[in-house]
């Protein structure tokens, strides 16, 4: 098949619908379709590259500098005296193509796409739906967002807040009608998003995992030279967190907990792994708390040396309340580690209460700590969790998610 996947945003950015549009991408390539990504430029210029065998067209962009492009480093935020300043500029901000319907029908007309799959209504993927409407190319759309995921990171007042979650709701639903079949990654999110309206909506939805390649993501033990590298001990219990350091993720609500945690496993440390506008801020909160020895914030890190970092914990934890299945979820699990999360948005599928780990209650520090606390301190309850965590993985195998769109894809082209 000739396959399009139209998305905002796209590797080397780290986030869950970049790795997952790039995983899609790869895998569906690997399998012999012809694929065309069309994407945001990281340069502003449009342009064109091959990447495992999926053709890449960037397109023009602008620099959205009121947030980091998560592929450069974000910089500290600047003091004057003992003052810090709030970050409201970034020299390396997102980048989003504003106006791109001529760029847009221009590569589709010269591609001949046979489907298209949007993974963001954004400019991008709007064209590309009109441009399938128009030619009658059969539109697929993965939602990968809520709206508590735009309207936490703003903090805007309660009233406002629900006002705004309830007109963005819409938008979002209004979108998925305009296209063939719908999916999200989980039963849940489906049931947060289309509850009242799914049989309203007039297209069929289905829960499709984002899946983990686990060929990569596997158990086993870290290597020595990993451990050497990111200057980490080997001999003492690790809490570790993958994921970006956004305020809307919460992390700051684990490294309170973690502090609890200390004083019953003392030599305990929460290691964080990734990058974000709220690095500088967290670091500080741990000094602040006394426990800044005892967590160690190592930056974005990639493959392969990912593989090896989640291979050092002995359980995994999350506080963000705004997931949709949690990519990061999946791939711990696959690494074997229990799981700690929050009960809100779409976790509840891969992290199961008291099965492969424990579910508490959205900013519950305490619960998140006494959670900590007994599988760092129990053995045989860490290797229970962990098996648990491997056969829950082993149902989000991403082989399993190529051949769910395939054959969606397959049935559109039969019946549309």
């Amino acid at each position: 098949m000739k396959i399009v996947i139209a998305t905002a945003v796209y590797y080397p950015q780290i986030n869950g619908v970049a790795v997952f549009s790039h995983n899609l991408a790869c895998g569906l390539a690997a399998r012999g379709h012809e694929v065309l990504v069309i994407c945001p430029s990281q340069t502003g210029k449009s342009h064109e590259e091959i990447q495992d065998k999926v053709k890449v067209y960037y397109l023009k962009s602008i620099n959205a500098k009121v947030y980091p492009d998560q592929i450069h480093k974000v910089p500290p935020k600047k003091k004057i005296g003992k003052v810090t300043l709030p970050k409201v500029w970034y020299r390396d901000g997102l980048r989003v193509s504003v106006f791109p319907q001529r760029e847009v029908a221009r590569i589709l007309d010269d591609f001949g796409p046979e489907i298209v799959h949007v993974q963001v209504s954004d400019p991008i993927g709007l064209s590309v739906v009109g441009w399938a409407r128009k030619h009658q190319v059969p539109v697929v759309t993965t939602e990968h967002n809520q709206p508590e995921v735009l309207t936490d990171s703003l903090k805007m007042p309660r009233p406002l807040k629900k006002g705004a979650n309830a007109v963005l709701s819409a938008y979002f639903r209004n979108r998925q009608s305009k296209s063939d079949f719908v999916t999200m990654p989980t039963e849940r999110a489906i049931k947060n998003l289309f509850s009242k309206t799914k049989k309203d909506l007039g297209v069929p939805i289905a829960a499709v995992s984002n899946g983990v390649d686990l060929k990569c993501f596997k158990p086993g033990k870290a290597t020595t030279e990993i451990y050497q590298k990111y200057n980490l001990p080997s001999d003492r219990p690790i809490a570790l967190y993958v994921g970006r350091v956004d305020p809307e993720k919460q992390v700051g609500t684990v490294v309170k907990a973690f502090k609890k945690v200390l004083k019953k496993v003392p030599e305990a440390m929460l290691v964080v792994v990734g990058d974000g506008v709220d690095k500088a801020r967290l670091i500080k909160l741990a000094a602040n708390l006394g426990i800044g020895d005892n967590v160690r914030f190592l930056g974005k890190v990639l493959p392969p040396d990912l593989y090896e970092l989640y291979k050092m914990g002995w359980v995994f934890v999350t506080a963000s309340e705004i997931e949709t299945q949690g990519i990061v979820l999946i791939e711990a699990a696959a690494c074997g580690l229990p799981l700690i999360a929050v009960n809100k948005g779409a976790v509840a599928e891969v992290c199961q209460d008291k099965v492969n780990g424990y579910l508490c209650q959205p900013g519950g520090v305490a619960e998140i700590a006494n959670a900590l606390e007994l599988i760092l301190k129990d053995e045989k309850l860490r290797k229970k969790f962990a098996a648990e965590s491997l056969k829950i993985a082993n149902e989000h195998d991403f082989e399993q998610t190529l051949d769910r769109f395939e054959n969606i894809y397959q049935r559109l082209l039969k019946t549309k």
